[in-house]
C-alpha cells in the first residue's frame, strides 16, 4: 500500500482487526518490551501503546510480527517488486515482452526519490533525545535504544540520494558515557554501507553527516534491511515497494525524510568512539560493551502526533523473522541468478540467522559413471561466502540438488537427514580459520573473529541413520545421551574447562556409531533434544568450528582434517561466551495483569 505515514498504516491495520491498543500506562523500562514479546509469542496483532510513563509520544510495535501481516501491508506491490528484481537480472525481458511488463512502469517511476522544499511534516517540531520513548528491552541492556532506526549516510566522494546508504544499525540513546541529549552511539560493522562512508570521511578528516529516520512509510523500514541486488539503492527500493516516491529535503546539510515520524541528525567525527552496549540481541544473547562510533547530536525533529515504531530482538523466532521470510521471498530468485549453479539457500532463523546457512547447488563436474563427490558445490560455496550478508555465515552446509530434486532447504530436518546419509567426514569438511564472523557472535576468538566450515555432500547414500540408542559406553565425563533426530545424538557433558580438556575427554570415546554420524556435546541434553529449534540454537550459536569440532578417530593429511568416526560439535557454554537473555519475573507479572478480563491484553495473551 502507498502509506504516507506510520499513522496511515496503523489505521489500515486496525480497520482490518490486525492491531490492538494498550491504553494502560506502561513503563518504557522493560515493560513495553515484555508486552511485545508476550503478544508476539501468542501470534498476536500489532500493538499501539497510547500511554507511556513520562513520555508524550505514542509507540507501536509488532507491525511486522507475522509474515501474513507483512504481506498485507505491502499487498499491492509485492508481485511487482518481484518482477522488478527479476528484470534487473534480465532487463531484455522487458524489451521482448513490453505489454507483459507494462504494469510495473508506475512502480518503477515510484522508485525515484522526490525532493521537496516545503510541506515536510517531520520538520513541524523539534525535541530532545531524552524526550523520546526511552525503551529498554532487556534488564542488562546498557541503556535505552532505538531498535528500528533507519540510518542514512552519503558517500563524501559522490554525494546525493542516489549514492546513499540506508541501513538499520541500532542506536543507543542513553547510558554508559554518553552526554545526555548531545551524544548517541551507533553500532555497525565497518564493511557495511555506512562503514564505507565513514572510512572515506575519516580519510579526508571530515565528519560524516548522519540522519536517523524513525517511522514513516513501512516501505522505508523494509528498504533499510533489504539486501538489494548490486546497483539498487534503498530509497529507490522503498519508493517502489510503497508505490509512492520517497519525499526528502536537505536542512543544514542533512537529508530529511519528509514522511518520517522522527529524524535525528548529527555528525560522526573521525576516531570519536565510546563504549556501546550491552544489548540483548537477535542471537538470544547479549552483545557486550565495546567501543563504537559516537554521533554528536545536531537536531531532533518530529511531526505532529508522531508515533515511535520499535521492535524487540532476542532468541529467534522474533519479529525480525518475518522480515527475513519476506526478504527471502523477494530475493530468492535474484540470488540464485547471481550465483551460477545455486538452486536454493536459506539462513536458518532458529540458529540466529548468520551462524547456519543451508544451500542446494548443482553438481555437474563429476560424470555420473564415475564416483560422485562434491566439486562444483564447493565452488558455489566459495561464491556464497563472498556474497554480502551471506559472507557472515559460520556453518555452510551444501548438498547436490541432483541427488534429490524435491529437497528444499526450508525443511530443515529433512535437509539434515539428506546430508548425514551422504556425508563422508574423511573428505567433506572444509575449514576457513582466523577469519571474520558476525560482530554479535561471541563463539569466536575475539570480536568479529572466528572461523567457518563448509560441509559439502554429494552422491548416493552411504548409511542408514539411527533413530534409537541401544547402548553407549560413555566415560564419566558424559551422560544422558538423547536422540535429537535421525543420525544425531545429544550428550550431556561436564562444565566446559578448555579445549585441551575436551580433547582428552573425547579421546576416551571408544565407541563407533556408524548410524549416528553427528554427536552434540551440550550442557543439557534434555533441552537440546526437546525441539528442533533448541538443537539449532544451542549447536550453532555456541560453537566455533575450528575450535569446537572434534571427531572420533580423527586425522590430518596434507593440511586436511577429517575423521573416520562420528563428527563431534562441542556446543557447551564457554567462559568467553556472552550471557543468554533471561526475562525479568517481576515484569512478567505486570504483563500477566494486563491479560485479565477488562484489560487491554485480555484474549491476546
Amino acid at each position: 500500500m502507498g502509506y504516507k505515514s506510520t499513522q496511515e498504516c496503523i489505521d489500515d491495520l486496525e480497520k482490518h482487526g490486525k492491531l490492538i491498543r494498550v491504553k494502560e500506562e506502561v513503563d518504557a523500562e522493560l515493560e513495553m518490551a515484555a508486552i511485545h514479546l508476550r503478544v508476539f509469542e501468542n501470534n498476536g496483532p500489532a500493538i499501539l501503546f497510547e500511554n507511556i510513563k513520562g513520555c508524550k509520544f505514542k509507540a507501536v510495535s509488532n507491525l511486522y510480527g507475522d509474515i501474513n501481516r507483512s504481506k498485507f501491508i505491502f499487498r499491492d506491490t509485492l508481485d511487482k517488486i518481484k518482477t522488478l528484481i527479476d528484470l534487473k537480472n534480465n532487463p531484455l525481458e522487458a524489451i521482448k515482452h513490453p505489454f507483459k511488463y507494462a504494469n510495473v512502469a508506475a512502480t518503477a517511476f515510484s522508485s525515484l526519490p522526490k525532493k521537496s522544499s516545503f510541506n515536510n511534516p517531520v520538520l513541524q517540531n523539534e525535541t530532545t533525545i531524552s524526550s523520546l520513548p526511552q525503551i529498554k528491552c532487556w534488564q542488562d541492556d546498557g541503556g535505552a535504544f532505538v531498535t528500528l532506526p533507519l540510518v542514512y549516510t552519503e558517500d563524501i566522494d559522490a554525494p546525493g540520494v542516489m549514492n546513499s546508504n540506508l541501513g538499520m544499525y541500532r542506536i543507543q540513546m542513553s547510558g554508559n558515557e554518553y552526554v545526555q541529549d548531545k551524544e548517541v552511539g551507533l553500532h555497525y560493522q565497518l564493511h557495511r554501507g555506512i562503514g564505507v562512508h565513514q572510512t572515506k570521511s575519516n580519510a579526508k578528516n571530515q565528519p560524516l553527516k548522519v540522519s536517523i529516520f524513525v517511522g514513516g512509510p513501512p516501505s522505508l523500514t523494509l528498504g533499510a534491511v533489504m539486501p538489494l541486488p548490486e546497483g539498487m539503492s534503498e530509497l529507490t527500493f522503498a519508493g517502489a515497494l510503497g508505490n509512492r516516491r520517497i519525499r526528502y529535503t536537505n536542512v543544514d546539510g542533512f537529508c530529511i525524510a519528509g514522511d518520517a515520524d522522527f529524524v535525528i541528525t548529527g555528525e560522526v567525527h573521525p576516531n570519536e568512539n565510546k563504549p556501546e552496549g550491552p544489548f540483548g540481541d537477535h542471537l538470544g544473547y547479549y552483545s557486550l560493551k565495546h567501543n563504537f562510533p559516537m554521533m554528536r547530536v545536531h537536531k531532533v525533529y518530529h511531526r505532529d502526533n508522531a508515533i515511535w515504531p520499535f521492535t524487540v530482538v532476542g532468541r529467534p523466532p522474533q519479529e525480525d523473522t518475518s522480515f527475513g521470510a519476506l526478504i527471502h521471498e523477494l530475493t530468492d530468485t535474484a540470488i540464485s541468478k547471481e550465483i551460477a549453479g545455486l538452486k536454493d539457500v536459506y539462513a536458518v532463523d532458529a540458529s540466529g540467522v548468520h551462524p547456519l546457512l543451508l544451500a542446494i547447488g548443482s553438481e555437474r563436474y563429476t560424470p555420473y559413471n564415475n564416483e560422485r563427490k562434491p566439486q562444483e558445490i564447493l565452488t558455489i560455496a566459495n561464491h556464497i561466502l563472498g556474497k554480502g550478508q551471506l559472507s557472515l555465515a559460520k556453518y555452510l552446509l551444501i548438498v547436490a540438488g541432483e541427488d534429490n530434486p524435491h529437497l528444499t532447504t526450508k525443511d530443515v530436518q529433512a535437509y539434515f537427514s539428506h546430508l548425514l546419509e551422504r556425508v563422508d567426514w574423511t573428505r567433506d569438511l572444509h575449514f576457513y580459520t582466523r577469519t571474520s564472523i558476525d560482530t554479535l557472535d561471541y563463539s569466536g576468538t575475539d570480536l568479529n573473529s572466528g572461523s567457518k566450515v563448509v560441509i559439502a555432500a554429494a552422491g548416493n547414500k552411504i548409511r542408514e541413520l539411527g533413530t534409537s540408542i541401544s547402548e553407549l559406553n560413555l566415560t564419566d565425563n558424559f551422560r544422558n545421551p538423547k536422540v535429537i533426530m535421525p543420525g544425531i545424538i545429544a550428550i550431556q557433558g561436564n562444565r566446559y574447562v578448555d579445549a585441551a580438556t575436551t580433547e582428552k575427554e573425547i579421546l576416551n570415546f571408544k565407541f563407533q556409531i556408524s548410524n549416528f554420524p553427528l554427536l552434540i556435546i551440550c550442557d543439557d541434553s534434555d533441552f537440546v533434544s526437546q525441539t528442533l529449534n533448541n538443537f539449532l540454537w544451542v549447536t550453532f550459536t555456541r560453537s566455533n568450528p575450528s575450535h569446537d569440532i572434534y571427531g572420533i578417530d580423527s586425522f590430518t593429511e596434507n593440511k586436511h582434517w577429517g575423521c573416520n568416526g562420528p563428527l563431534i560439535i562441542d556446543a557447551r557454554i564457554k567462559p568467553h561466551h556472552a550471557p543468554p537473555l533471561i526475562k525479568n519475573s517481576e515484569i512478567e507479572k505486570k504483563v500477566d495483569a494486563l491479560g485479565v478480563k477488562g484489560k487491554s491484553l485480555f484474549g491476546i495473551i
